[in-house]
C-alpha cells in the first residue's frame, strides 16, 4: 500500500464515530437505563473474561485511567466497584453515550475527548494505580506511541492491564481465509495483531506479569443479530473444558498484566 494510503487517526475516530464499539448490544433506546443493562449483560455473557481480567475490586478506592473507553461499559464497572476512574476516548460519538450512561447511573467519573497517541496534551499527568486499555491500542496507527504516553501516568507501583488482539488465533486465521473480519461493522482501517514476543517488544519498558489468551466467539451470527445465543460447529459439540483449552493456545485476546520498569518510571 503506498504510504499516502495508510490510514490515519482521522480514519479511525469516523470509524467509531459512525458505530461506537457495542452500540448494537441492545435494541432499546441508547441512553435509557434499560439500554446500558442489556449491552452489559450481552458484553459479559458473550466475554466474561473481561470481568475476570479487570478485577473491579481489586480497585475499590484506587485510581483508575482507562484508555479509549468506548460508550463505557467497563468503564461503569469499574466506577461501581470504587475505583476513581478517568476514562479518555478518541470517539465524540463514543464519549457522547458514555456520558449518558453515567448521567443515568448518577456514577462520577471524569472523561476526557483525547487521542491516545497525545494524551498527555489533554489529561493532566499524575500517578494512577491502575491503567486500563480493553481493545484500543491496536486501532492506532502507532500503537507505540499510546504505550509511551501510558508511562507518563504510571509508576513502578502502577498496574497496566490492556487486550491486545491476538495474531496466532483462531480469528487471524478466519479474517486470512476470508470467513471473518475483526469488528462487527465492514472497514476498521486498523486492527494490528500481535505475538507474544511483540507484545513483550511493544511492552519492553514493561516487566510482564501475565500474557495468556482468551475468547472465541462461538455462536452463529444471524441468531446472534437477533439476540438469541446458538452456537455454530465445532464449537456446539465440544466440552466446555476442552473449548477453555483451545481458548488458552487459539484466543483472540491477548490479555497482559505488567509494571513499568523502575528505572524508566516518570508519573509523580
Amino acid at each position: 500500500m503506498d504510504a499516502a494510503a495508510e490510514p490515519t487517526l482521522d480514519d479511525v475516530r469516523a470509524f467509531w464515530d459512525r458505530r461506537p464499539c457495542n452500540v448494537k448490544h441492545s435494541p432499546k433506546l441508547v441512553g435509557t437505563k434499560e439500554y446500558f443493562d442489556e449491552v452489559d449483560q450481552r458484553r459479559y455473557f458473550v466475554e466474561p473474561h473481561i470481568l475476570h481480567f479487570m478485577e473491579a475490586e481489586k480497585w475499590r478506592g484506587k485510581k483508575v485511567l482507562e484508555v479509549g473507553c468506548g460508550i463505557g461499559t467497563d468503564t461503569s464497572v469499574l466506577a461501581k466497584a470504587g475505583a476513581k476512574v478517568t476514562g479518555t476516548e478518541l470517539s465524540q460519538a463514543s464519549l457522547d453515550i458514555a456520558k449518558q450512561r453515567f448521567a443515568v447511573s448518577g456514577l462520577t467519573v471524569q472523561f476526557y475527548l483525547a487521542n491516545g497517541e497525545e494524551m498527555s496534551r489533554v489529561v493532566p499527568v499524575e500517578p494512577y494505580d491502575l491503567v486500563y486499555s480493553f481493545g484500543v491500542i491496536h486501532h492506532s496507527p502507532h500503537p507505540e506511541k499510546i504505550i509511551t504516553e501510558i508511562e507518563k501516568y504510571m509508576t513502578p507501583q502502577s498496574e497496566l492491564r490492556i487486550m491486545l488482539y491476538a495474531k496466532y488465533s483462531w480469528k487471524s486465521l478466519m479474517i486470512f481465509l476470508g470467513f471473518d473480519q475483526p469488528e462487527a461493522q465492514y472497514g476498521c482501517p486498523i486492527a494490528n495483531t500481535y505475538s507474544k514476543r511483540e507484545a513483550r517488544e511493544l511492552l519492553k519498558d514493561f516487566e510482564i506479569i501475565s500474557i495468556k489468551k482468551d475468547h472465541i466467539f462461538p455462536y452463529r451470527i444471524s441468531e446472534y443479530k437477533e439476540y438469541r445465543y446458538v452456537k455454530k460447529f465445532p464449537w456446539n459439540i465440544m466440552p466446555s473444558t476442552l473449548f477453555s483449552l483451545i481458548k488458552r493456545w487459539w484466543g483472540w485476546h491477548l490479555l497482559i498484566t505488567a509494571r513499568l520498569k523502575p528505572d524508566v518510571s516518570q508519573a509523580g
